[in-house]
């Protein structure tokens, strides 16, 4: 099957649950800064109704709205990472709980015993309420809350999409996982050097570059791959490691080849999101597993965004720029 034909049958029934999702939620384009970009469900018996039809486990956010400094910046560094978004909204249901209101807001806080004006607090619970993992507080890192969305979702037996897997390889890179190593392999291509590099699991970045001849410089969770492993790999592919590190010059132009000629540069991308695809294309794969429901629908819809090329891009910003349009 080509990836054409699996991006059409993801695009379908991507339609069918938001066809299926209409319950009213919150619009992350105009909502409260402590909301982040995720489209929240505000009613707790929604919310159970939704987690029993699509049998997904249900995210609670506590936050104080509108709240102190932790608050807004919960919302800001965590709930607006558009992987973080898109696992949130399509892999739970995603509830939003005002620590600060009363009505409805206050009976389910009553109903976990969480305190009132408080900093944020996630729980995830199953279809009858009912805590699927360990309460996340204290720890207001996305790194914290990324550990429980993946245990909550092991522990329902969920498969781990890709884009999500990939989200936990974009936040090693960011913030400075004391795993996160890099070296440099000198070859005769960096185009065939970075479509093969990385394919490697553990090969979270790989940029062309030039030191007395094309390189490509790698980083890489040493936790998932060795450098020996690397290595190995490598100079089984005509590359050598790169003893002398120093006076490394990217090579902007050439930078991830195969996926500037694709379709797929119009996307907003990840960093690994760009090895990842690069890598695939390269080697003849589907790219597919690497998107996110989002950048799934926007692939098949291009003729409607396809003005100009975002892949290269901030990916903050290119991502946001295309959900106002």
């Amino acid at each position: 099957m080509t990836y054409k034909i699996k991006l059409t049958i993801l695009f379908l029934l991507a339609l069918f649950v938001q066809n299926n999702n209409a319950q009213e939620r919150t619009n992350p384009q105009n909502q409260d800064q402590e909301l982040g970009k995720v489209s929240w469900y505000r009613d707790y018996d929604e919310a159970i109704s939704a987690s029993i039809k699509e049998k997904k486990p249900i995210l609670i956010l506590f936050q104080e709205v509108p709240g102190c400094a932790t608050c807004r910046n919960y919302g800001h560094n965590v709930l607006s990472n558009p992987l973080m978004t898109e696992a949130i909204e399509n892999e739970f249901i995603p509830l939003a709980i005002f620590n600060n209101k009363k009505g409805k807001d206050l009976t389910t806080l009553k109903k976990y015993n969480e305190p009132t004006w408080n900093n944020p607090v996630v729980r995830i619970v199953d279809k009858n309420g009912n805590d699927i993992i360990k309460r996340v507080s204290n720890d207001y890192s996305a790194r914290r809350l990324y550990n429980a969305m993946l245990k909550a979702l092991k522990t329902e037996k969920k498969d781990i999409p890709e884009y999500v897997k990939i989200l936990g390889k974009e936040l090693t890179v960011n913030f400075n996982n004391p795993n996160l190593k890099e070296t440099h392999y000198k070859m005769y291509c960096f185009w065939t050097g970075e479509k093969q590099l990385g394919s490697q699991n553990g090969v979270l970045l790989t940029q062309a570059g030039f030191m007395n001849g094309e390189v490509v410089k790698v980083k890489y969770d040493a936790s998932k791959i060795s450098e020996k492993q690397l290595n190995s790999y490598a100079m089984a592919n005509k590359m050598q490691p790169v003893k002398n590190k120093a006076n490394f010059t990217w090579a902007e132009s050439d930078e991830d080849y195969y996926l500037a000629h694709s379709q797929f540069k119009y996307l907003p991308l990840s960093q690994v999101q760009k090895t990842k695809i690069n890598s695939a294309l390269g080697s003849g794969k589907s790219p597919l597993p690497y998107l996110s429901p989002k950048q799934t629908n926007w692939l098949t819809n291009l003729d409607a965004i396809k003005n100009e090329v975002l892949y290269n891009r901030d990916f903050y910003k290119a991502w946001n720029e295309l959900v106002n349009k």
